[in-house]
Order: C-alpha cells, then sequence, then structure tokens
C-alpha cells in the first residue's frame, strides 16, 4: 500500500463517499492543521512549514480525489495560516470541494490562547474564516467546546447565521453525548468531530454509534496520532498493529486509518500531513480492506486507548 513511482497512485474514490447536508465528500479528507508549521501544532514559536510545500499538499490533495478540508482560522504558526494556504492553493474553488471549519476557540498573534467565544464573538470568528478563505459562505462550521455545560446560545447563534446564508451547514466539535441533541432542537447537525480510534473508550464509541443511527457523519480526529494529539503520532503501535501492515504491504499509520474507515459508512477520515509521501499513503489508505479477524484483533489490543 505504500506509495510507487510505478504504479498509478489510489485515489481518495476508494474510501466511498458520504452526504454532509447535500454535499458529497470522499470518506478520505484532508485536516489541515499540520500544514502551517513544522512539528507540534498549536504552539506558539512554531517553526514555518516551506509555503510552496504546503501549496503543493494541498494542490495535490485535490488532484488524488480528495474534496474534504478540515481547517480553521486558528490553525496558524508565525508567518503561515492554513485558511491563507488553502486559498492561495485551491481558490478559485471548484464546485465538489466541501471546506469545514470550527469556531469557538481563538488565538492571540503570538499564538497564546484566547478564552471560548461567547456567542457575540461567534459572528467575528466566522467573518474571519470567510475573509481568510476568500468565500461568501462556509460549507461546513462546526462549534468546537470544551466542558459539559449546555451550548444552546452559541449553537443557536450559528444557526442564526446559517439562516442569513454566511453557513450551509453546522457540525459539532469536542463534544458530550447530551450536546448532540440539544443541538439538534435548534438546526440540524450534519457532522460530529471527536477523538476516536484503536482503543477508543466505550463513551466514544457509544457518540459514534449514536452519529450512525442519526445518519450523522462521524469525524474522528487523531485517529493516527492517539495519544501524541497535535504533537503527531507517538511510536508506540503494538505487535498487533504492525503485523497486520505487514500484511498488507501498509504502514501502522495506513491500518489505523483504515479501521477508523470500518467503523461505519458515516465515519469520514481527516489525517493531516504537510509531507506530499504521507499524503499519498494517507489517501491510499482508503483502499485498504480489513478481514473481520483483523478488526477483532485490533479492537482487542489493551495497550491502544486514546482517552
Amino acid at each position: 500500500m505504500t506509495s510507487s513511482t510505478d504504479s498509478p497512485a489510489i485515489t481518495a474514490a476508494a474510501s466511498g463517499t458520504w452526504t454532509l447536508g447535500d454535499l458529497v465528500v470522499h470518506r478520505i479528507g484532508l485536516g489541515a492543521m499540520r500544514l502551517p508549521q513544522h512539528g507540534e501544532a498549536l504552539v506558539p514559536g512554531a517553526v514555518p512549514r516551506d509555503r510552496d510545500q504546503a501549496i503543493r499538499v494541498l494542490r495535490r490533495a485535490v488532484e488524488l480525489g480528495v474534496n474534504h478540508i478540515d481547517t480553521a482560522a486558528f490553525y496558524f504558526s508565525p508567518l503561515r495560516s492554513a485558511n491563507e494556504l488553502i486559498n492561495r492553493a485551491l481558490s478559485p474553488y471548484t464546485d465538489d470541494l466541501v471546506i469545514v471549519t470550527k469556531v469557538g476557540p481563538g488565538r492571540d498573534p503570538s499564538g497564546g490562547w484566547l478564552p471560548h467565544a461567547d456567542p457575540r464573538r461567534l459572528r467575528g470568528q466566522v467573518e474571519e474564516n470567510l475573509r481568510q478563505l476568500g468565500r461568501d459562505h462556509l460549507d461546513v462550521v462546526n462549534l468546537r467546546i470544551v466542558g459539559a455545560d449546555s451550548i444552546a446560545e452559541r449553537f443557536g447563534a450559528l444557526a442564526e447565521l446559517r439562516e442569513a446564508g454566511l453557513i450551509r451547514h453546522l457540525g459539532l466539535s469536542n463534544i458530550r453525548p447530551h450536546h448532540l441533541a440539544e443541538a439538534q432542537a435548534i438546526a440540524p447537525v450534519v457532522c460530529v468531530q471527536n477523538m476516536h480510534g484503536i482503543g477508543a473508550s466505550p463513551e466514544q464509541d457509544e457518540l459514534l454509534r449514536t452519529c450512525g443511527e442519526q445518519r450523522i457523519a462521524f469525524v474522528p480526529f487523531y485517529s493516527i496520532a492517539g495519544t501524541g494529539r497535535q504533537a503527531g503520532a507517538t511510536a508506540d503501535d503494538g505487535g498487533t498493529v504492525h503485523t497486520i501492515a505487514r500484511a498488507h504491504g501498509a504502514s501502522a499509520a495506513q491500518i489505523r486509518l483504515a479501521w477508523t474507515l470500518h467503523q461505519g459508512p458515516n465515519v469520514l477520515a481527516i489525517p493531516g500531513t504537510g509531507d506530499p509521501d504521507h499524503l499519498t499513503q494517507n489517501v491510499a489508505a482508503g483502499a485498504l480492506r480489513l478481514s473481520e479477524s483483523e478488526l477483532t484483533a485490533l479492537d482487542a489490543r489493551p495497550d491502544a486507548v486514546t482517552t
């Protein structure tokens, strides 16, 4: 499954499709968090990535059939912004390209975190994404939250912007199960972004199943990185992952992505990378088919808990 210059590249079409509201996307997408810098993301003083390399990755992703890109205005490093890189690389945008962004968190110009936005400030964050991406509306906006408090006021503010035509569809990120029901009573939710991967907790699995029952896209983050989170993948893959990877001629990261896609037809993957070779391998993982025995073995790994 690793890339080869002698054979045609596998495209995102191999992963199948899902519909976000009325927007059809391939189930393998691209997360933009790693584009602005090398090394750990979302930290002050990160080393900016070469602009041309980031633009090449974005354009190559689209060439490989990726039509679902996940981003945020707070994905930036000194000199680089994920949204502005996307604008530079892909504008004017094709009709089938779906750009999903998120609001709630914010960072000051030095990269330090700000308090999460209240309902009034959410409009400013939406407008900031519109400006950076060079668009007059956003395809999907996820409200990212921390904690268990009510989201009614904040989600309601985004629902008003949806009614005003600035947002096409709404989603949620980093939520508890009760938040989904609360939001659905206000406006339709097309996707939920939560941490999930091999070794997920029963609570994480339950939310994934709930989304499947409601035909809501479930979009795991850190499905490769796991406990490494924004720092990237750790080197703690156990023997089971590597054994299955060798059997398929694949990498451990590809097996993690394939496992993710096997969790349900509504599950979308958004692996992040700023490396062209890693991009090709991530997209190719959409063609991997794991057997029931392999899935059972991966589910049984005692050392893979991602909570």
